[in-house]
């Protein structure tokens, strides 16, 4: 008797329901898919007890002919691809063909559409169970395709039983509404449940349109306190939005990666983003973003996952490297008067009228030429911090441009000019805007350690070899990421050689990190190599460094500073990268304008 045979085309399509369907979310994902490739404008999504009794989307795509309902709810029947060499360049969300198939399998399932402009023509097709029998009778409906679900897992006690409650299982609904409407915000989303309209979002057809999305799925807490970014380098082309380091959240939950209109949840592009954070977010929290990523559909493959939320790019070290420098320099280049408290009022006033601020569209600037002078006198003005005790405070006369109300509001530097040191701890000064508070220690760590980055960056890593050179075993694939990255691996400061399928010798490494577990260190660098075709390590082991030094080297709490030398540490803050964060991602300074201070002593009421 035969020990191998065909499965049944019930238990396939059983089987592939449950790569394909595992909660109602899945369901509504690819019709939402479906309906977006069909050119939908407008879909309408209808939701009962979770998704669980009823799951209706509803579009005014092009539509299903009569003729092809039938083939259209059979597995590997698809009209995105024909050839291999479509599969190799997939630009469409949907081309598995097995959605409808599955979804039937494990529900009842009615489809109905129309192909033409007369509602007459409308066909429907009903398909229930495991047996999968279709039946067609006419249907009037309007050009589109209205997908019904109903009793999902009916015949499936075991995976029904998994189900969450009702408002989880929504949740995740409603999670893929969201995703998709950032994804595609020149089509109009409804979601309803119970009969309740839960999010309405107008299709954006302008840039006023597109911030109101933008806020209504993120939040206007995200809107006042982003970046926009927009680069272009060779085919790739990144744009969206990045949070500052001080919109931080405790779990990963506001983070939307889409590669080609295709929302994807990847490790290479989270571990780009992470490195880009390292200098300037606080441990244990995680960024917000909502990025695009735009390249030729054929180098990258998404045909790696059913459900098509991994991707596998063809050039994964150039992709790494785009998104982290990218990112890096964006974040970098935020200074204070840059940041949010001159960017969210923008952003409130167009969320109110409709317009488009201009300042929202903030695109990476290239570093401006500092003047040399300029830099001369502000480190001349803060040497005395580091050679001498600190005199008493000298309250002399304010600068003219504080003490004077004629002065223009452009004479005054973004973080103004010092009034008062607190408790030894914090600078307090006056900007165009009200109040400024700076921890001194803070925003001095954040200068000392970029000072002592960029004098590392223009000398070199100084290597220093080792007196008894250190073997370390390797797996094969390892040792083989040490002959082919050498050059880079010179770069870092490590000089490797291989000595054998499972071994490398370890002869040289940055003199910063003598003494360190080198061991482990190398292990971790080779590690990233196989997974990203980079590594950030020694940099960040090497930061971690001079982050330390620069700790140590920064004025102390009760510190007693003079005005002059208080405004000359807010100069240097401005031309500096990062400084409103220091190196642990603490914030270094915080505004509070006019209008929150007369808030606070209910003024005008």
């Amino acid at each position: 008797m035969s020990r191998i045979r065909s499965l049944d085309p019930r238990i396939a399509n059983q089987i592939a329901a449950g790569e394909v369907v595992d909660r109602p979310a899945s369901v509504v994902k690819e019709a939402l898919e479906n309906s977006l490739d069909a050119g939908a404008r407008r879909i309408d999504i209808d939701i009962e007890a979770g998704g669980s009794q009823l799951i209706r989307v509803r579009d005014d795509g092009l539509g299903i002919g009569r003729d092809d309902l039938t083939l259209a709810l059979e597995r590997h029947a698809t009209s995105k691809i024909s050839t291999i060499e479509d599969l190799e360049a997939v630009a469409t969300l949907g081309f598995r063909g097995e959605a409808l198939a599955s979804i039937a399998s494990v529900s009842r399932m009615t489809l109905t559409s129309n192909a033409s402009d007369s509602v007459s023509d409308g066909c429907c097709a009903v398909a229930e169970g495991r047996d999968m029998s279709v039946t067609l009778r006419p249907a009037p409906h309007p050009r589109g395709t209205s997908l019904e679900v109903r009793d999902l897992f009916y015949n499936t006690p075991a995976r029904r039983k998994f189900l969450r409650t009702e408002k989880t299982e929504f949740g995740h609904i409603d999670e893929v509404v969201r995703r998709q409407a950032l994804s595609r915000s020149d089509v109009s989303f409804t979601l309803r449940h119970n009969n309740k309209v839960v999010r309405s979002l107008p299709a954006a057809d302008d840039d006023g349109l597109l911030l109101r999305r933008l806020s209504g799925v993120c939040g206007e807490a995200f809107m006042a306190q982003c970046v926009s970014i927009e680069r272009e380098a060779g085919a790739l082309m990144l744009q969206g939005w990045v949070g500052l380091p001080t919109f931080s959240r405790s779990q990963a939950d506001l983070q939307y990666f889409f590669v080609n209109g295709r929302v994807i949840r990847d490790k290479l592009v989270s571990h780009a983003i992470k490195q880009a954070y390292r200098d300037v977010l606080f441990h244990g929290r995680h960024p917000a973003y909502v990025l695009f990523l735009s390249l030729p559909p054929a180098r990258v493959d998404v045909n790696v996952h059913p459900t098509k939320h991994e991707v596998r790019f063809r050039d994964g070290r150039e992709v790494h490297s785009f998104l982290f420098s990218t990112l890096h320099r964006a974040l970098a280049d935020i200074r204070p008067g840059e940041s949010a408290p001159s960017v969210a009022p923008d952003i409130v006033a167009a969320l109110s009228s409709g317009a488009a601020p201009q300042q929202a569209a903030m695109h990476i600037p290239t570093p401006a030429a500092v003047d040399p002078e300029l830099v001369a006198a502000q480190q001349s003005a803060l040497s005395a911090l580091y050679a001498r005790p600190m005199p008493a405070a000298d309250r002399g006369a304010l600068p003219s441009s504080i003490a004077e109300p004629d002065s223009g509001e452009e004479e005054v530097p973004p973080l103004g000019f010092a009034l008062a040191q607190l408790s030894g701890v914090y600078i307090l000064a006056e900007n165009a805007h009200g109040m400024v508070l700076v921890d001194m220690h803070a925003a001095h760590e954040r200068i000392t350690y970029e000072r002592l980055k960029q004098r590392s960056a223009d000398s070199g890593i100084r290597r220093q070899p080792l007196l008894v050179p250190q073997t370390l075993a390797v797996s094969p694939r390892e040792a083989r990421m040490v002959a082919e990255h050498q050059a880079l691996l010179l770069e870092m400061g490590l000089v490797i050689d291989g000595v054998g399928e499972e071994q490398v010798v370890l002869r040289e490494l940055p003199a910063v990190l003598a003494g360190s577990n080198v061991d482990q260190l190398v292990r971790d660098v080779l590690s990233d190599l196989v997974e990203y075709g980079s590594s950030e390590r020694i940099r960040g082991h090497f930061d971690d460094v001079l982050s330390t030094m620069a700790c140590h080297g920064s004025i102390r709490a009760n510190r007693r500073l003079t005005i002059t030398e208080m405004n000359a540490l807010l100069r240097d803050m401005e031309h500096t990268e990062r400084s409103g964060q220091c190196n642990h991602g603490r914030p270094t300074w915080v505004q509070l304008t006019l209008a929150e201070l007369d808030k606070l002593f209910l003024r005008g009421r």
